[in-house]
C-alpha cells in the first residue's frame, strides 16, 4: 500500500462506515445489494491489508492496554505487542508459547523460570529481554487505573524477589505454591512491551505489526513488523497491513461489512449474525466452550439487602436462563450455572444446574424482608447481547416483586471509572475465556475490587489448595470452592455467549491466534 495514501484511505473508509451507522435498516439494504468492494489483490498467502471493525470507546480509547477496557484497545494491543503465550488445551503444557521458549516449574512450586526464544527484537531493532518481560508483568500492579486482569500476576508471583539470570531467563518466585501458573501467564492477555514504555504512538512494538496512525474513536493503521516471528511460523505475519476501525454498534459493523467498507466484523449481535448467516457472500463463525464469554451480574455486598444470602439466592433463582439463550441468542449460547469457565478442565460440572424458580425466589425475599426492594442494574453494550440479557433479567426481577430498573451506559463507559463501577449495587459484566481457578483469583480472591465485596478467606484457601496440588486432591478442593460460590456467591451468571464474527471470502487464519475474543491477526491471511 502506498504510504502517502494512508491518511486518505483511513478517512475515506471511516466516512463510509459513518454512513453505515445510519441504522439497522441499512444492514438489510446492504445485505441485498451488490458485491462488497474489491480488496487489494494478493499473490498467494502473503500480502494485502485487512480491514476489521471492533467495539471501541470513542475518545476514551488508548494505546495503553493496561487501562483500556474495550475490544478495540485489546485487539490493537495484541497486534502491536507479542504475547507470552495463549491457552491451548491440545499443547503438551496446555499453552502455546509466544515470546517464550518454555516455562519451567520448580518441583515444590516455589518458582517459575521463564525462558525466552533467542534473538527476539523490538521493531526498532533493540533486543527483547527478560527485563522487558518482568516490567510488562509487574508495572500494572502499581497503577490504580490498571484493569484487574493485569494485576493478577502480582497476586500470584513475588516480583520483589524476581531474578533476571540473563537476557533470556527470568525467575519468578510464587507467593504461594501454584501448579497452574502456565495457564495464568499464557492467557493471551499478557503482552510484552519495552521496559519503561509510555505507550506513545512511537513506542517500539514486539508484535506482528507496528503503528502508523491512531485516532481514538476512529481507527488505527498498522503495518507488518518484519522483526516479528512465531516459533511455528517464521514467515508470519502474512498481512502487509491492518486497518482497525472503531465501530461501537453491531448493526453498523455489519453494515460496513455488507457495504464493502471492511472485510471482517467482530463480535456481532445475535440478530445481526442470524441475518448474515443467510447471506452466502459472507462466512459467519461462532466460538464454542470453553472459548465463550460469561454475561453476568454481580450483587454488591456493601448494599444491605445483598448481605442476606436469601436475597442473593432469590436473585439467582429469578433468572430465566433458557429464555435468555433462546430469545437473545437464538439458541447459540450456553446456559450458565452461576459459575465461571464452563468447558475448562477445572470447572465443576458435578454441581447441579440452578433452576428457574420465581415462586421460591418470592418466598425467600419475603422471608428476608426484602420484597418490594428497589434496585438499579447498571449495564452497557460492552459486548453484544449484554444489554439484551440485562433487559430480560430486569423483567425477571420485576416478576418476583423487585422494583428493578435498568441503567444503560454508553458503549465503553461501564468500566471507564473502575472505582465507581465497584460501588454499583448491581452491576453487569462479562468474563474472558479463562480457567475457573485462575479466574477466581482474578475476579474474587484477596478482596479484589471486581468482587464487589466478596471476602471469603476460606474459599481463597480452597482455591489456593486446588491450585497448589494436582490430581484428585486438586479436583476435590476446586469442587468445594465452587460449591460455596454456587451456594453463597454474589454472582448471577445465566448465559455464556460465543464470539460471533463475519468475514468476506478469502479471510483465513483469524482463529489460529487461539484467543477468539481478541484476535491479534498474526496468522491471518487474505486470498
Amino acid at each position: 500500500m502506498d504510504p502517502i495514501g494512508r491518511r486518505t484511505l483511513l478517512r475515506t473508509g471511516l466516512l463510509a462506515v459513518a454512513g453505515a451507522m445510519a441504522g439497522p435498516a441499512l444492514l438489510t439494504a446492504c445485505g441485498t445489494g451488490g458485491e462488497p468492494a474489491a480488496r487489494p489483490q494478493q499473490d498467494g498467502r502473503r500480502g494485502g491489508t485487512l480491514r476489521a471493525a471492533f467495539t471501541g470507546a470513542g475518545a476514551a480509547e488508548t494505546l495503553n492496554h493496561f487501562t483500556g477496557g474495550t475490544a478495540m484497545d485489546m485487539v490493537r494491543a495484541r497486534a502491536l505487542h507479542a504475547t507470552l503465550g495463549d491457552i491451548d488445551p491440545t499443547a503438551p503444557d496446555g499453552v502455546r508459547y509466544g515470546v517464550l521458549d518454555t516455562i519451567e516449574i520448580a518441583t515444590d512450586l516455589s518458582a517459575y523460570t521463564l525462558r525466552l526464544r533467542p534473538k527476539l527484537t523490538f521493531s526498532d531493532g533493540s533486543p527483547l529481554t527478560a527485563a522487558d518481560v518482568l516490567w510488562s508483568l509487574m508495572s500494572p500492579a502499581d497503577n490504580p487505573a490498571s484493569l484487574p486482569v493485569y494485576k493478577n500476576p502480582a497476586a500470584n508471583f513475588d516480583f520483589s524477589g524476581a531474578r533476571i539470570e540473563d537476557d533470556r531467563t527470568l525467575v519468578l518466585p510464587t507467593l504461594t505454591p501454584i501448579a497452574d501458573g502456565r495457564l495464568l501467564l499464557c492467557q493471551g492477555n499478557y503482552l510484552v512491551v519495552k521496559e519503561g514504555s509510555d505507550f506513545s504512538p512511537g513506542t517500539p512494538t514486539s508484535g506482528p505489526f507496528t503503528l502508523q496512525e491512531f485516532e481514538p474513536g476512529v481507527g488505527s493503521l498498522l503495518t507488518r513488523n518484519d522483526a516479528f516471528s512465531l516459533p511455528d511460523a517464521d514467515d508470519a505475519p502474512y498481512l502487509d497491513g491492518l486497518e482497525l476501525r472503531s465501530i461501537a454498534d453491531s448493526d453498523a459493523r455489519a453494515a460496513a461489512l455488507t457495504g464493502g467498507q471492511i472485510d471482517f466484523a467482530h463480535d456481532l449481535a445475535p440478530v445481526t449474525a442470524q441475518t448474515l448467516r443467510g447471506d452466502d457472500r459472507f462466512t459467519v463463525s461462532s466460538t464454542e466452550a470453553p472459548y465463550v464469554s460469561g454475561l453476568f451480574f454481580r450483587m454488591n455486598l456493601a448494599h444491605e439487602p445483598f448481605r442476606d444470602d436469601r436475597v442473593r439466592t432469590a436473585f439467582k433463582l429469578a433468572a430465566d436462563r433458557q429464555a435468555m439463550v433462546d430469545s437473545v441468542f437464538f439458541g447459540d449460547a450456553v446456559v450458565g450455572n452461576d459459575l465461571m469457565s464452563p468447558g475448562f478442565p477445572d470447572y465443576a460440572p458435578e454441581i447441579e444446574q440452578r433452576p428457574f424458580d420465581p415462586d421460591r425466589a418470592r418466598r425467600l425475599l419475603r422471608e428476608a424482608g426484602a420484597d418490594g426492594m428497589s434496585i438499579a442494574l447498571t449495564t452497557g453494550p460492552e459486548t453484544p447481547g449484554m444489554v439484551e440479557v440485562a433487559t430480560l433479567y430486569v423483567e425477571n426481577l420485576k416478576e418476583i416483586g423487585v422494583d428493578a430498573t435498568l441503567d444503560e451506559l454508553p458503549a465503553g463507559q461501564l468500566f471507564a471509572d473502575y472505582p465507581a463501577y465497584a460501588r454499583l449495587p448491581l452491576a453487569a459484566s462479562f468474563s474472558v475465556p479463562t480457567p475457573a481457578l485462575p479466574l477466581y483469583q482474578m475476579s474474587y480472591g484477596g478482596q479484589n475490587p471486581s468482587a464487589l465485596g466478596w471476602d471469603r478467606p476460606d474459599v481463597d484457601a480452597l482455591v489456593a489448595e486446588a491450585r497448589g496440588s494436582s490430581g484428585a486432591e486438586s479436583a476435590e478442593a476446586g469442587l468445594a470452592a465452587q460449591q460455596v460460590l454456587w451456594e453463597e456467591g454474589n454472582t448471577i451468571a445465566p448465559v455464556f455467549k460465543p464470539f460471533t464474527t463475519a468475514a468476506v471470502p478469502g479471510v483465513s487464519g483469524v482463529a489460529d491466534d487461539l484467543f477468539g475474543q481478541f484476535p491479534g491477526f498474526s496468522r491471518t491471511s487474505l486470498s
